[in-house]
C-alpha cells in the first residue's frame, strides 16, 4: 500500500481512552481494604513515577499477590465485574464520536493492552467499529513495534493512513509515531494529564475529547 497523508483509519487504545476506569480502581480499594482517596493517590503518584500501575499495589498492600487474588475473587463473585468493565464505563463521548467516524467512511479498530476477559466486555457493547482486538488476542503488547504492525493490519491500511488514539506517550504517542501512524493523545486519566505535560507529547496532537476527532481528521 503505497503511504498517503491522508486518514482513512482509527485505531483505539481501551484504559482512559474508551473506558473510564474509576470503577474498577474503586471496586479494588474496596478489596484492598484501603480508602478510595489512598489507592487512587497512589496510582496518580505511580503514574507521575513512571511506574505502571501494579506498583500501586504494592505501595498499600506490600507482597499482595494480586492474580491470586483476582483468582480468589472470581471464586467468590464469579457473576460479579471484579476487575472488569461493562457499558457502564464507556465515557460518554464515545458512542457519538464513533459513530460520527463511521459516517465518514473510516475504518475503526479497537485495540490496546488488556486481559482476555476484556475482548468480550467490548464485544458485548455493539460498537460501531470494524474491528476488536487486544494484547492477549494479538499475542503482543504495547509498546512492542509487533503490537502497532498487528493494528495497522487490522485498519488494512497503509500506517501513514492511521491515526492512533491513547492516553500515554510511552506506550501510544511515541511507539505509534515510530510506527508511521499519526498519535492522538487523549487528556484524560491520570497518564493522560500528566503524559500531556512532558516534551515527547509534542510529537501528538492533544484532545480532551473524543468528540474532537471527526472535524481533526
Amino acid at each position: 500500500m503505497p503511504p498517503t497523508e491522508r486518514i482513512e483509519a482509527v485505531v483505539f487504545d481501551v484504559g482512559e481512552t474508551l473506558i473510564d476506569e474509576s470503577r474498577i480502581w474503586l471496586r479494588w480499594a474496596e478489596r484492598l481494604g484501603v480508602t478510595p482517596l489512598t489507592f487512587l493517590g497512589a496510582i496518580g503518584a505511580c503514574a507521575a513515577a513512571g511506574q505502571e500501575v501494579g506498583a500501586a499495589f504494592e505501595l498499600v498492600r506490600p507482597g499482595f499477590d494480586v492474580p491470586a487474588e483476582d483468582a480468589a475473587w472470581a471464586l467468590e463473585d464469579p457473576d460479579g465485574l471484579r476487575s472488569g468493565f461493562d457499558a457502564d464505563d464507556l465515557y460518554p463521548d464515545v458512542r457519538p464520536a464513533l459513530a460520527a467516524l463511521a459516517a465518514r467512511g473510516l475504518r475503526l479498530v479497537i485495540a490496546g493492552n488488556q486481559p482476555p476477559a476484556a475482548l468480550d466486555a467490548l464485544r458485548a457493547m455493539a460498537l460501531p467499529v470494524d474491528e476488536i482486538r487486544n494484547s492477549a488476542e494479538l499475542g503482543v503488547e504495547k509498546p512492542d513495534p509487533g503490537f502497532f504492525a498487528a493494528a495497522a493490519e487490522l485498519a488494512g491500511v497503509a500506517p501513514e493512513a492511521i491515526a492512533y488514539v491513547g492516553d500515554r506517550t510511552d506506550n501510544d504517542v511515541l511507539p505509534a509515531a515510530d510506527a508511521g501512524m499519526r498519535p492522538i493523545l487523549i487528556r484524560r486519566g491520570p497518564w493522560g494529564h500528566l503524559h500531556a505535560t512532558r516534551p515527547e507529547a509534542a510529537r501528538a496532537t492533544i484532545i480532551d475529547s473524543l468528540l474532537e476527532l471527526p472535524d481533526l481528521l
